[in-house]
C-alpha cells in the first residue's frame, strides 16, 4: 500500500448521513468522468475551438462547477470512500445526479460513469490525494496546488557531461533522410458522411444521414468530428512508399522515406463508450492498413493517451490483475512485431516504452507519456518516475554517449504538458545529454508547434527543441494533417539533426465539393525554413524565430495560420493570445514562469496558466 493510503474499509460504523454523503461521493464521480470528456486543445490556442462545444451545447458541462462546491464534493467522496467504497451504489447515484444536473445528456452519462467508476474509485482509495488537490487538477490552478507528491529529483549520471559542440549542417554532399510522422488519426469507425455535423456531446458526425446543411463531408468535416478509414487510406495511399499508389509527385515530393513515426491516438473521441475489445479493433485495423500501404517501410510507434480504455488510464506495472495494462500492450507487442525486435518488444509489454536501432549510428527511444499525464488518474497513487521510465532513458542515453550514437526521441504527451516534477526531470536529462539526443518529436494537442529546450544555468541558451506535429484527424474545425521531417542521414560524424520539415494538409472545402470518386488533393501548406526564413532548423533558430514574433506581427499572423492547418478559427488571436503561445512556444518544462519573462508582450504567468488550461483540447 502506498505511503498515505487509506486504511481497509469496513472498519468503522455507518453514520446516519451515510446516503448523502455517497450522493456527493457519485457527483464527484461523475464530474471526474465527464471532465475527462472535456474538449482538447493546444497551449497556444485561443478560446474558439472550446468555445465551439459551449455554443453547440451551452446547457452541458462540468466547467459550471464553482472551487467551493468542487472542495465541498470531493471532501464527501473522500469520507464516503473510508466509509463504503461501494462502487455500484456510487456509480448509481453518479448517473443520476450527472443527469439531473445537467452535466451531459443521460446517455453519456450513464455510459460515463458506468466506464469510469471502477478504475476511478481504485485509484482513489489508494492515492494520497486531497480534495483540493483534486480540484485543482480538475479545475486548474486558482482552485488548489494539483502536483500531489511535491517535488522529486533523480540522480544523473555520474559520468561528467561531454563538452557541448553547437550544431553544423551537413557538409555538401551528405546523404539526408525523410521520415514520415503520424500522429492522432483517431479514427471513428461510426462516422457517416451526410449526419449531423453539430451535436450536444463531445463527438459528432454520427448517427443517420439528413438532408440540409450542416452535415458531415465525405472526407471529414470542419467539427466537433474524427475521421473515416477512407480518409486516413487516402492519406496513406498518395505517400510515395505505397503499395498501390495512384496520383502524382507533385504534391509531397518524390522521394521516399527512411522510416516513420506514429505516435498514437488511433481511437476516436466517443471515450464515454469505448471497450477494450474495440480499442484492439481500432488497435488492429489500423496497425493492418499501415502494413498494407507503407509495405516494407519500419514504423517506429508510440503509445497515446486514447489507446486505453476509460481513456488515460494507464496504471504503472506494480498494478496487476484485471486492471493492469497489459491486456494492451500485449496486444501492442503482437501487432507490431513486425517493426520491432524483441528486446524493444520486452519492454513495451512491461511498460509501453522501448528502443532500438533505426540505422547506424541512430537510435530511437519512444516514451509512455501516459507516465506523466496529468490526466492519468492511476498516478493519484505514486507518480513518482512511474515504471522507472526516466531512470531507463537515462541509461539508454548513457550507452549511447557511450557508444558515439545520437537518439530521436518520440512520445505523444509534449514534455511541456506532464506533471511539473516528471517535466523538470525530464528537461535535465535533456539538458545533460544534449550532445546525444539529436532531436524530438510529439503529437496530443492537434496542433502544429514546439516546445523550446534552454540551458539550466541561465536559461538563455537553447539546447533542443521538441517539435510537436499537426495531427490526421480534424478534431476540432481542422483540416486532415501530417508532418514530413528530413533530417541528417547516415555518415560518418552526422548529426542526424532535423534540417527541416514540410507539413501536408487535406483543404476539406476542396475535397469535400469534388464530384465523387476523385482523389482528395492533398497538399504541401509549407516548409519551416521557407515559411519563417529559417538558415538551418537548429534550436538556436527556433528560438530566434520567436523573439521574431513578438514584433513582426505578419510572420505571427503566418505562424497562426500554419498553427492550425491553414484553418484558423474565426475569432483573431489578440495581446494575451499571443503572449500565452510565445510562453507555450519557450516552456519545454512545466509551470517555470521565469521561461516567460524575456517575452513582450507580457502577460501575468498565472494569467498564462489560466489561458492554457481553459484551451488545452487533448
Amino acid at each position: 500500500m502506498a505511503a498515505g493510503a487509506r486504511a481497509p474499509p469496513g472498519l468503522m460504523a455507518p453514520s446516519p448521513w451515510r446516503l448523502l454523503s455517497l450522493a456527493l461521493a457519485a457527483l464527484s464521480l461523475a464530474l471526474a468522468a465527464l471532465s475527462l470528456l472535456s474538449l482538447p486543445v493546444s497551449a497556444g490556442s485561443p478560446l474558439g475551438p472550446g468555445e465551439q462545444l459551449v455554443a453547440a451545447a451551452p446547457r452541458w458541462g462540468w466547467r459550471n462547477l464553482s472551487c467551493p462546491a468542487c472542495r465541498l464534493l470531493f471532501g464527501a467522496l473522500d469520507l464516503a470512500l473510508q466509509l463504503e467504497p461501494n462502487v455500484a451504489r456510487v456509480g448509481r447515484v453518479a448517473s443520476r445526479l450527472c443527469q439531473e444536473l445537467r452535466l451531459a445528456r443521460p446517455p453519456v452519462c450513464r455510459q460515463a460513469v458506468q466506464l469510469f467508476q471502477g478504475d476511478v474509485v481504485a485509484a482513489w482509495a489508494r492515492s494520497v490525494l486531497r480534495p483540493p488537490e483534486a480540484c485543482g487538477l480538475l479545475l486548474g490552478p486558482r482552485c488548489g496546488h494539483w502536483d500531489i507528491l511535491g517535488a522529486w529529483n533523480l540522480s544523473l549520471p555520474a559520468t561528467p557531461k561531454p563538452p557541448v559542440r553547437p550544431p553544423a549542417p551537413p557538409p555538401p554532399g551528405a546523404p539526408t533522410a525523410r521520415i514520415l510522422f503520424l500522429t492522432d488519426l483517431h479514427w471513428d469507425r461510426q462516422y457517416v458522411p451526410g449526419s449531423a455535423a453539430a451535436c450536444p456531446d463531445p463527438l459528432c458526425c454520427r448517427g443517420a444521414p439528413r438532408d440540409g446543411p450542416g452535415t458531415a463531408g465525405f472526407w471529414g468535416t470542419y467539427s466537433k468530428c474524427d475521421l473515416p478509414l477512407h480518409t486516413i487510406d487516402a492519406l496513406l495511399a498518395q505517400l510515395p512508399n505505397t503499395t498501390g499508389r495512384t496520383g502524382n509527385d507533385s504534391g509531397n515530393g518524390t522521394s521516399g522515406f527512411a522510416a516513420a513515426y506514429w505516435t498514437g491516438d488511433i481511437p476516436a473521441h466517443n471515450v464515454w463508450q469505448q471497450s477494450r475489445g474495440d480499442q484492439l479493433r481500432a488497435l488492429r485495423t489500423v496497425t493492418a492498413l499501415l502494413r498494407a500501404r507503407l509495405g516494407g517501410l519500419r514504423v517506429f510507434p508510440a503509445v497515446g493517451n486514447h489507446e486505453a480504455t476509460p481513456v488515460n488510464a494507464f496504471p504503472p506495472p506494480y498494478v496487476r490483475g484485471n486492471q493492469s495494462a497489459a491486456w494492451l500492450y500485449d496486444a501492442m507487442a503482437e501487432a507490431w512485431q513486425h517493426w520491432l525486435p524483441p528486446a524493444a518488444l520486452h519492454t513495451l509489454r512491461a511498460g509501453g516504452f522501448y528502443t532500438a536501432q533505426i540505422w547506424p549510428g541512430l537510435r530511437l527511444v519512444s516514451l509512455n507519456m501516459n507516465f506523466c499525464s496529468q490526466a492519468n488518474f492511476w498516478l493519484l497513487i505514486n507518480a513518482t518516475d512511474p515504471a522507472g521510465q526516466l531512470q531507463w532513458l537515462m541509461g539508454v542515453l548513457a550507452d549511447a554517449e557511450r557508444d558515439g550514437e545520437k537518439v530521436h526521441i518520440i512520445g505523444h504527451i509534449p514534455p511541456a504538458h506532464c506533471l511539473r516534477s516528471w517535466s523538470w526531470n525530464y528537461y535535465r536529462i535533456v539538458n545533460r545529454f544534449e550532445g546525444t539526443i539529436a532531436a524530438q518529436f510529439f503529437g496530443h494537442t492537434h496542433l502544429d508547434e514546439f516546445e523550446l529546450f534552454y540551458d539550466e544555468e541561465t536559461l538563455s541558451r537553447p539546447v533542443s527543441v521538441a517539435f510537436v506535429a499537426p495531427s490526421v484527424t480534424t478534431y476540432i474545425n481542422l483540416n486532415p494533417g501530417y508532418r514530413v521531417y528530413e533530417v541528417a542521414g547516415s555518415y560518418p560524424g552526422s548529426s542526424h539533426a532535423v534540417l527541416d520539415h514540410e507539413t501536408f494538409i487535406l483543404n476539406l472545402t476542396e475535397a469535400n465539393a469534388a464530384p465523387p470518386g476523385t482523389p482528395p488533393p492533398w497538399q504541401r501548406l509549407y516548409s519551416a525554413r521557407e515559411a519563417y526564413g529559417l538558415p538551418t532548423a537548429f534550436p538556436a533558430d527556433w528560438d530566434l524565430l520567436v523573439r521574431r514574433m513578438q514584433d513582426d506581427e505578419q510572420l505571427f499572423q503566418r505562424f497562426w495560420f500554419h498553427l492550425h492547418k491553414g484553418h484558423p478559427p474565426h475569432e483573431p488571436c489578440g495581446s494575451p493570445c499571443k503572449a500565452a503561445l510565445l510562453c507555450a512556444l519557450r516552456t519545454g518544462r512545466a509551470a517555470d514562469p521565469a521561461l516567460c519573462q524575456p517575452l513582450r508582450p507580457a502577460l501575468p504567468f498565472p494569467r498564462i496558466q489560466e489561458l492554457w488550461h481553459q484551451q488545452r483540447l487533448c
